[in-house]
């Protein structure tokens, strides 16, 4: 078949394909990722590059506008390459794969905080990179610290003619005495089995000892000469968009480092169910999507050895949603998007690392948390964990909002869970210029109702390149305060205010929040009336979930003592303008606690408890899922919610006030 050379800038990559290759196929194979929310099947217009040189070939132009296809803009899922050609691939439809925010920088900012495009960045709080924060080191001390693995250093006697025990036996005996492990066995791997005799006497019979430590038994991970070096475990929270990755000195509970990067698998879509299409089509798709979520944690693995002097570690704790469990082992995921939606395992067997290939000592144990149902996995479990609300009298509301918003009520006497599909757009996906919580991201926004004005908050004080979840949240509240759009999100372009900010373009009607002189892609970033319809039934898909948990179990929004946010971006949200837009229920806001990544956060506590392990185990097995799908209840919470803040004033009274 034909080639031709596909050269890519900025970047000055230049690499030959086979014609008929898509351009987002040759920008993957070029190393450079390209946002492609949909999966490559042309709908959601992210992926969008400018050709400007060579004729491609051309699918469809899907949803570009005309202002793009006059800029020479075409969809890179939808065109082929058919001779040689020059991309230009613009900001925004770039993946940003190693600027993820990983540290949780405190409680939300509410308007006060908000300042204009340049001022000073955002004070972080970054004890948490040091050690336990306070509530989760109270937990700690409430399940005891007990690591899912440890080291020990072991002096053997030397084997004599008289004294010819054999080696396994000698240190297995020593490790019993050390261990005090009385009839608990202790195991040995045939891979570290084949290695112990040079090992011990190359070590002149002073070795340290790795373990997995289970209720069920030890088993030896690696045999080495004798140090003090600790054993390190790692905590792990594989998110639908994003992926982080914790160092964990076992022995402390420190946190060592943190590295999060994008998950690899967005190229085949931002959603779950776009990546079990890709995955079920065949079994070779289902082993490279897999491949891929390994290959994510492995970089990020790899990042911290370095970064340690390639340290060695013995243990992993995982936490992901049900679609990511499965894909990380690379089991099967079709029948989680087919009714009556059943995972393949609800408990997941711990496996050696080296069966899939993680970066871990070979025979060291990979745990991953248990699910509760197809859309309520092992992150939600996590987080429960981490809330204690299993422990508590008093009624607990715990809703993760990401790429789907899942919700845990419930106290310790009862736990009630669902899912409801806000999709990506609070991850910055189907946003015109939506990006994830990264630099450059606008986080908070201020409109002057008098003039129109927008004052913006930008993550790192940089230049912008787009718009955040929480900055999405602040825009919808704003523009409804200043009259920029009416309940039903349609723009009012009749406003009395003039301002060039808000117009009508040939295919939408748009307000501006930045002007392109002070944009990093030099293009003016705006908000257009789809965004906000897209972000309306994201908010009325969560209000709905919330509302038709509390009816399935009869219990009133204000039983509600503690309502606990976690999620991609719930750290960063205003309880106002969140319960002004109607996402969140009108509470006090000494009710609303943030808890940032709760994943990650529930894998580390396992990781270093066997106690809060076997909780966790625990409350996936105590925790009712119930399926929105069934019945009415969920469709017409959902159309009720499709209004800011909602048709029934009466459910957000201080908005009304």
């Amino acid at each position: 078949m034909p080639r031709s050379t596909v050269k890519f800038l900025p970047d000055n990559l230049t690499i030959v394909v086979e014609n008929g290759t898509s351009l987002l196929q040759a920008a993957f194979m070029a190393g450079i990722n390209i946002v492609s929310s949909c999966g490559g099947k042309g709908t959601c217009g992210a992926c969008a590059v400018a050709v400007s040189a060579g004729r491609p070939g051309i699918t469809c132009r899907g949803n570009l506008t005309s202002e793009q296809i006059a800029q020479g803009m075409y969809l890179s899922c939808q065109t082929l390459v058919a001779e040689d050609l020059t991309i230009e691939i613009p900001p925004e439809s770039r993946l940003r794969e190693h600027q993820i925010l990983t540290v949780d920088r405190g409680a939300a900012l509410e308007k006060t905080d908000v300042d204009r495009i340049g001022t000073p960045e955002l004070q972080t709080d970054g004890s948490e990179e040091e050690c336990l924060k306070e509530n989760e080191e109270d937990l700690l001390l409430k399940y005891g610290q007990h690591p899912l693995a440890t080291k020990v250093r072991v002096r053997l006697t030397e084997p004599t003619l008289t004294d010819n025990t054999g080696d396994w036996a000698r240190l297995s005996m020593e490790l019993r005495k050390i261990l005090q492990s009385g009839d608990k066995p202790i195991n040995i791997p045939l891979s570290v089995l084949q290695t112990l005799p040079k090992s011990l006497r190359n070590a002149n019979w002073d070795v340290s000892v790795t373990l997995s430590d289970l209720d069920t038994a030890y088993t030896v991970i690696k045999v080495e000469d004798g140090n003090n070096c600790p054993a390190y475990g790692l905590a792990i929270d594989i998110g639908t968009t994003t992926v982080i990755v914790c160092l964990v000195d076992l022995s402390t509970g420190y946190i060592v480092d943190k590295q999060g990067t994008f998950n690899q698998q967005a190229k085949y879509g931002d959603d779950v169910i776009s990546r079990i299409v890709y995955a079920a089509e065949s079994p070779e798709n289902t082993q490279n999507i897999q491949q891929l979520i390994i290959d994510t944690v492995n970089g990020l693995i790899d990042t911290i050895l370095k970064k340690q002097n390639n340290i060695e570690v013995a243990t992993a704790v995982v936490a992901g949603n049900t679609t990511m469990a499965q894909l990380f082992l690379g089991v099967d995921p079709r029948y989680i998007r087919l009714e009556p939606y059943i995972p393949a395992m609800n408990d997941i067997p711990s496996v050696a690392a080296r069966e899939i290939g993680l970066h871990l000592l070979p025979e060291g144990l990979v745990h991953i948390f248990p699910s509760v149902a197809s859309y309520i996995g092992g992150d939600i479990v996590s987080g429960t964990l981490v809330t204690n609300m299993a422990n508590k009298e008093d009624i607990v509301l715990f809703i993760d909002i990401g790429t789907n918003g899942e919700i845990v009520l419930g106290n310790k006497d009862w736990l009630v869970s669902c899912a409801s599909s806000a999709g990506p757009c609070f991850e910055g996906g189907g946003i015109t210029f939506g990006m994830r919580a990264m630099p450059g991201a606008i986080e908070r926004i201020m409109i002057d109702q008098a003039t129109l004005e927008v004052n913006c908050k930008v993550i790192d004080n940089i230049s912008p390149g787009g718009i955040c979840g929480s900055g999405l949240v602040d825009c919808l509240a704003e523009l409804l305060n200043a009259g920029i759009i009416d309940r039903a999100g349609n723009f009012q372009l009749d406003h009395p205010v003039v301002s060039e900010r808000l117009k009508a373009m040939p295919d939408n009607k748009v307000f501006v929040l930045a002007w392109a002189h002070q944009t990093e892609g030099n293009k003016d970033i705006v908000i257009t009336e789809n965004d906000v319809k897209n972000i309306i039934r994201a908010k009325g898909a969560i209000y709905a979930g919330i509302r038709s948990l509390l009816k399935a179990v009869d219990v009133e929004i204000d039983m509600i003592s503690r309502i606990v946010i976690a999620g991609g971006f719930g750290n960063y949200l205003s309880i106002n303008d969140s319960v002004k837009i109607g996402l969140l229920p009108d509470l006090s806001q000494e009710k609303y606690h943030y808890i940032g990544n709760s994943s990650v956060k529930g894998a580390r506590l396992a990781l270093l408890s066997q106690n809060a392990w076997h909780e966790a185990l625990e409350l996936s097995r105590k925790m009712t899922y119930i399926e929105l799908s069934v019945g009415t209840t969920f469709m017409d919470e959902f159309v009720s919610a499709m209004f800011l803040p909602h048709t029934d004033f009466l459910l957000f009274p201080s908005v009304k006030k």
